[in-house]
C-alpha cells in the first residue's frame, strides 16, 4: 500500500448504494474483469471506462449502504481505484473494504471532480491543492497492517507463514 496515495477525483454525492456500485446482475460470475467493467455503472455508466489506475472516489455521507456484496470494493478496487475518501461509509461496506485491499477514508473534504489530490492514510488527512489540508479518521495500526498486506486474507497467510518460520 502505497502512503500517500495522490490520484485524481471522482465525486459522488450521498447513500451511493452496492447497487449503483456494482448492479446485481453482474454478481453471478468471479470474474474481476467483469465486476471492472461495470463498476459505478448504475450512476455513471461511463465510469468504467474513464476511471484511471490510481484514481480516487471522494463521496458524502454513507457510502456503500444496501447489500453486504462483497463485490461492491471488488468492483472499485479492479477498476482502478486506489482510495474512496467519504463523509461516512456504510460499516459493512466499509469492512469489506478493508478485507479486499481497498485503502478508505472517513472525512469530509471540499474538492471537486479532476481535482488530484494526496490521501495520507498514515497521517489521517487529505491535502486538496488551493483549498487546504482535511482531516479524516486515521484507521488503526491493525487496519493499516491489513492494508498493507493486500486485504485480510493475504494478511492471515502472511501471519501464518511467518509463525512456520
Amino acid at each position: 500500500m502505497e502512503t500517500p496515495i495522490i490520484g485524481r477525483v471522482w465525486k459522488f454525492g450521498n447513500d451511493i448504494d452496492t447497487d449503483v456500485i456494482i448492479p446485481g446482475k453482474y454478481l453471478r460470475t468471479k470474474d474481476m474483469q467483469v465486476f471492472a467493467a461495470h463498476a459505478m455503472e448504475g450512476i455513471d455508466p461511463e465510469f468504467a471506462e474513464k476511471v484511471k489506475p490510481g484514481d480516487i472516489i471522494v463521496a458524502g455521507s454513507n457510502f456503500g449502504c444496501g447489500s453486504s456484496r462483497e463485490q461492491a470494493p471488488l468492483a472499485l478496487k479492479h477498476a482502478g481505484i486506489a482510495c474512496v475518501v467519504a463523509k461516512s461509509f456504510a460499516r459493512i461496506f466499509f469492512r469489506n473494504a478493508i478485507n479486499v485491499g481497498l485503502p478508505l477514508m472517513e472525512a469530509d473534504v471540499e474538492c471537486q471532480e479532476g481535482d488530484e489530490i494526496r490521501v495520507d492514510l498514515l497521517k489521517g488527512e487529505v491535502i486538496v491543492p488551493g483549498k487546504g489540508t482535511f482531516r479524516g479518521n486515521k484507521l488503526p495500526d491493525f487496519l493499516l497492517q491489513i492494508l498493507a498486506d493486500g486485504g485480510l486474507v493475504a494478511h492471515r497467510k502472511k501471519i501464518q507463514d511467518e509463525q512456520k518460520e
